[in-house]
């Protein structure tokens, strides 16, 4: 193969994604961050009271760690809430097959958001026009960006309504949708009955009626 020739080749996807594994591997990491913040709860409520009760110290300080605590468990339960979107990835994976994109490139302006960090990306090589720029969010709330991404991942969806985004090799998750809601809009008129009924049927846009 001649140096032109591996120039133009276009770039050979890795291997096929378990979607079964990626739900499991979510799920993990979803019960992971759990777990990790009910034990520093768990040791923020028991050392004032172990101290207080011992007589070891005794100090308004102890107060104050109290109320860490309580605020770390209310953000523990209200995240918990947001990431029960599991169900979603499950049933995007389940109703749209993942197509491998090779070019994945990130704008610098990055949004904080209650759901995560939302970053702003152009995934394109799939042969279906001018690709939109997206915001990604990662299923369950991680701010990380993940760099692997940037060597081309697969995207299962329809990005008129939404999608998902795989890393390969971490298999991390992040949800898609249109980044300008313009543009969103307008790509939801056009698209027919049938790829309405099949983003209905993966929980991307609401029945009505």
């Amino acid at each position: 193969m001649t140096d032109a020739s591996r120039a133009t080749a276009p770039p050979v996807p890795p291997a096929p994604v378990d979607i079964e594994r990626v739900l499991r591997r979510a799920t993990g990491r979803l019960l992971g961050d759990l777990a990790l913040r009910l034990v520093i709860i768990a040791v923020l409520v028991a050392v004032p009271t172990v101290l207080t009760r011992t007589g070891t110290w005794d100090s308004p300080f102890l107060s104050l760690i109290a109320v860490v605590a309580v605020f770390l468990a209310f953000f523990t339960f209200y995240r918990f809430v947001f990431d029960i979107r599991l169900g979603k990835l499950r049933a995007v994976l389940r109703t749209y097959p993942l197509e491998y994109r090779p070019r994945v490139a990130r704008k610098k302006a990055d949004t904080w958001t209650k759901y995560g960090t939302a970053f702003t990306l152009k995934i394109s090589g799939g042969g279906q026009g001018p690709a939109p720029w997206v915001r990604a969010v990662n299923v369950i709330g991680r701010r990380r960006w993940p760099k692997e991404a940037e060597n081309g991942a697969w995207v299962a969806g329809d990005l008129a309504f939404g999608g998902i985004l795989v890393v390969p090799g971490t298999e991390e998750a992040l949800f898609l949708e249109i980044a300008k809601r313009d543009k969103a809009a307008r790509a939801r008129e056009e698209a027919g009955p049938d790829r309405l009924a099949r983003a209905q049927q993966a929980g991307l846009v609401r029945k009505r009626g």
